[in-house]
């Protein structure tokens, strides 16, 4: 645990993370789903609010339908994760940015290794990456209207998009990975 406040962000179940030198530790699903289920989708752009948290949840649903294992759903579930610990930055302006990058890939390399993701393979990440990619053209679609110009992908179903209140996003980001956790026989400690 980090003590010099200048160095840490402090997270809604009171842990002092360090984004800088993040540990297993005080990586905690809680924490994750909160800040995801506050975080809105697309800048804050779109029609309503849309969090994060309800994009990575359909984007694991979206792996079971296509019948990709539950570790690759749990990657998809936690795809955006660091984004609770460090915030995000829109695509275009990110790529110019390769120190907030490696942050953010630090952080997130964290959290694979906590959910025991850190041996998937660069395979799996394309998989990810192509549903996350395929979620935000349906998403953008429906949020933003026929402006949005991403490529759009078929899903694999209409999923609700509707506004939904942060707590029952939270809890069943939560829920779900817990089930996944225990589908893949992980002992995370941090339910």
């Amino acid at each position: 645990m980090e003590t010099n406040p200048n160095n840490y962000i402090d997270t809604f179940t009171k842990i002092k993370f360090s984004p800088l030198n993040p540990t297993i530790q005080d990586t905690n699903i809680i924490d994750i789903a909160h800040a995801l289920s506050l975080i809105c989708r697309f800048n804050g752009h779109c029609s309503y609010f849309y969090s994060v948290a309800q994009h990575s949840i359909f984007c694991a649903e979206e792996a079971r339908l296509r019948g990709h294992s539950e570790k690759i759903q749990l990657a998809c579930l936690l795809h955006d994760a660091e984004e609770a610990y460090v915030s995000d930055i829109t695509r275009p302006v990110k790529k110019h940015l390769p120190e907030f990058i490696a942050i953010s890939n630090k952080v997130q390399d964290v959290i694979w290794k906590h959910f025991g993701l850190d041996d998937l393979k660069a395979e799996d990440f394309e998989i990810v990456k192509d549903i996350d990619d395929t979620l935000l053209g349906y998403e953008g679609l429906v949020l933003m209207g026929p402006h949005f110009k991403k490529s759009a992908r078929s899903v694999s179903k209409e999923y609700n998009l509707a506004y939904r209140d942060m707590i029952s996003v939270r809890d069943e980001f939560i829920e779900r990975a817990k089930i996944l956790c225990g589908k893949l026989n992980l002992n995370v400690a941090s339910f």
